[in-house]
């Protein structure tokens, strides 16, 4: 019994070191606690140091990744290194015409995806789609429509930027080169549309070209190149753009009668002006420029959009399925330059919902000419890609987080 009780009831020092032990080990439990709270903290902290600087979603990366594989699936051939003219392809019409200008876009969204992603199959694309337009156009990029080349032109300069292939630029300065040639004094000056009518001067011959020179300058430096982009901008100012409005008209001198086309008026006029002003104004730092573009920009609401849903206009298929796309890629250049305005951000994103939500087959990422109904059995590469420039603007913005900005 006795020996019992003292295995139960320890000397008075005996009961202070269990109690020591014991306070020691909670003073541990409770530090390491603390730690580990800390820990717990600073990674939450860290989530939300990451959350803030990171997209909140990849909606729009998606579904440009979705339809950078349908262009691929639907419309590359690679036999020819290039893409067809339509998908599904139907007989001559998959290769004939020769669609070079469409063509000079497919360079562009390949640059778009490669810009994004990094994914090196878009910079191999490029690559084959490069000879595969060598191919078809007898060895050569020149083309007899001056507008044409600047849009091949403008492709392959930015397909240098991400590559630093020196082919793609001599193909820029080859093209640049031949640009030049078409600039006379019929009308006030300008450049011509095509070599074969040297006096009809319009938009998409003249501020391209603007754009072609204000980037050249500023990739290497020349002097003439800007002085070039000035000459073609204030022409194009004065004789093709509405002063009051800033609408931006297509053409002078058409029919030989030296009459303005006022009724002719596209998406894709106003897109390259707007364009031509944020490139000089990103050479020059001169306001007037970015003002020039904040003005027609403005006038899309009035012109273009849909009062009762913000939507751009369908332009019909073949040439006018482009349309849409070059005046979204040029929005996208003003959101850059001018990110804290709201309104070319909400109208990209306005369309964009609508092209995924109604604009697009629901079986495939294919497009339709309306970005607000379901696309026609068949869809013409023109139109493709200009519903995967409005998908490509989206997802950069998304990813550089432009988008979630107020």
């Amino acid at each position: 019994m006795h020996r019992l009780h003292a295995h139960r009831s320890a000397p008075a020092s005996t009961n202070d070191e269990v109690k020591g032990l014991k306070r020691n080990r909670a003073i541990g439990l409770a530090a390491a606690t603390i730690m580990i709270v800390g820990i717990v903290l600073a990674v939450l902290q860290a989530d939300r140091l990451k959350e803030a600087f990171s997209p909140a979603s990849s909606e729009w990366q998606n579904r440009a990744d979705a339809a950078q594989a349908e262009l691929a699936k639907s419309f590359w051939d690679e036999k020819r290194g290039l893409f067809n003219n339509a998908a599904p392809c139907i007989a001559q019409l998959c290769t004939d015409p020769f669609n070079y200008w469409w063509l000079a876009h497919a360079v562009d969204v390949l640059v778009d995806g490669y810009e994004r992603t990094g994914n090196e199959a878009y910079k191999e694309r490029l690559s084959k789609l490069y000879q595969g337009i060598l191919d078809r156009n007898a060895g050569v990029m020149i083309n007899d429509y001056y507008d044409d080349m600047e849009w091949m032109a403008l492709a392959w300069l930015r397909a240098y930027d991400v590559t630093k292939e020196e082919r793609y630029k001599q193909a820029a300065l080859e093209l640049w080169a031949d640009i030049k040639a078409g600039w006379n004094e019929e009308m006030g000056g300008g450049i011509a549309w095509r070599k074969e009518q040297l006096d009809y001067k319009n938009t998409p011959a003249n501020a391209p070209a603007v754009i072609l020179a204000a980037r050249l300058y500023r990739h290497f430096g020349n002097d003439e190149d800007l002085a070039w982009a000035k000459k073609i901008y204030d022409w194009q100012t004065k004789t093709l753009v509405d002063p009051e409005s800033g609408l931006v008209w297509d053409g002078i001198n058409r029919t030989g009668d030296g009459a303005v086309d006022k009724e002719w008026k596209f998406t894709y006029g106003q897109g390259v002006y707007i364009g031509a002003g944020v490139e000089l104004y990103d050479a020059t730092k001169e306001s007037r420029y970015l003002d020039d573009a904040r003005r027609t920009a403005g006038n899309l609401k009035t012109d273009f959009l849909s009062p009762a849903t913000g939507m751009l206009p369908s332009e019909g298929d073949g040439d006018g399925g482009l349309f849409k796309g070059v005046l979204v890629r040029y929005l996208g250049e003003l959101i850059e330059a001018d990110p804290k305005r709201r309104e070319p951000i909400e109208l990209l994103k306005t369309n964009g919902d609508s092209l995924w939500e109604y604009g697009k087959s629901s079986e495939s990422a294919l497009f339709s000419n309306s970005w607000a109904q379901s696309p026609d059995a068949v869809v013409q590469l023109s139109t493709q890609l200009s519903g995967m420039m409005l998908l490509e603007q989206l997802a950069k913005f998304e990813k550089n987080g432009t988008l979630d900005e107020r």
